[in-house]
């Protein structure tokens, strides 16, 4: 158990580094993300080494790895993550596998995602409500105006709410969808007006750093830089100062006291012993 102990000591240090930076810079450093995949995976191997029979612990670190590649991926690519935060997710891979049988550790996997993801949703709601109600007048008038925009959207979404509630009368199934998809269109409509209206603001062309999402594509002489996921380039940012002074950018919502919330609430369960597993199915 102490080896495991000292895994979970290791990663709620990095993670808490992890804060503080992105808080503070808006970024997550690769070498933060990079020496925390380093240190997990050499741990395990010379703990393996002189003090485990076999291989197991080093092994399943590397599946765990592998397993969070593949998601941290899934999650950049659909334009959910940051890379920062995609390679926070990846390097928490060589963490979270704590027993010897891969099976176990699948379901682990899963109760930190599913964690993850409610505590996540909570902090989306908390944190765009506050810049809702800071920019309140901006926001009622962009979301009025995504209303009118996607009319025809929320009529065709509303009548297939209607007739799941219908078929509520067959099996409950059916009215907890139909519900939930009139709450969805407008959590949907209610997330598009929070970006557009709070989650935008003019920046000195001086404060710009690697990463930043320009809000729109900017057209210097015969070169256009993207406003893409990828965020800009130090080069892109030369070009940037050389014509503007200020230029206009997405902010991004800092994720990672997600990540430590949820890792805390994933090591109390696991102290606790607390069959999540069985509760969530």
């Amino acid at each position: 158990m102490q080896e495991v102990i000292f895994l979970w000591a290791l990663a709620l240090v990095w993670i808490v580094f992890a804060v503080f930076q992105d808080l503070k810079t808006r970024e997550i450093a690769n070498w933060l993300n990079f020496s925390l995949v380093i240190f997990a995976l050499a741990f395990r191997f010379f703990y393996s080494l002189f003090y485990n029979d076999g291989f197991s612990f080093f092994y399943n670190g590397l599946i765990g790895l592998a397993v969070f590649f593949m998601i941290g991926n899934l999650l950049y690519y659909g334009k959910m993550f940051a890379g920062g935060d995609a390679k926070l997710m990846i390097a928490l891979g060589a963490i979270l596998p704590v027993s010897l049988d891969i099976l176990s550790n699948l379901k682990n996997f899963l109760i930190f995602f599913l964690i993850f993801l409610l505590v996540g949703s909570f902090y989306t709601l908390a944190t765009s409500s506050f810049f809702c109600l800071k920019n309140f007048d901006s926001f009622k008038k962009e979301f009025s105006k995504k209303l009118k925009e996607k009319k025809r959207l929320i009529c065709v979404v509303i009548f297939i709410g209607l007739v799941l509630i219908c078929l509520g009368f067959i099996h409950f199934l059916f009215l907890f969808l139909g519900i939930s998809t009139f709450i969805m269109v407008y959590l949907y409509l209610y997330a598009k007006a929070v970006d557009e209206a709070c989650m935008i603001k003019s920046t000195n062309t001086k404060k710009l750093t690697e990463g930043d999402w320009l809000y729109k594509d900017l057209i210097i002489g015969t070169k256009t830089i993207r406003a893409n996921w990828d965020g800009l380039t130090k080069q892109n940012i030369r070009d940037i100062k050389k014509k503007f002074k200020t230029v206009r950018v997405r902010q991004g919502i800092p994720f990672t006291p997600v990540f430590l919330l949820s890792f805390i609430v994933f090591v109390v369960v696991n102290i606790l012993k607390i069959d999540l597993w069985n509760s969530f199915w």
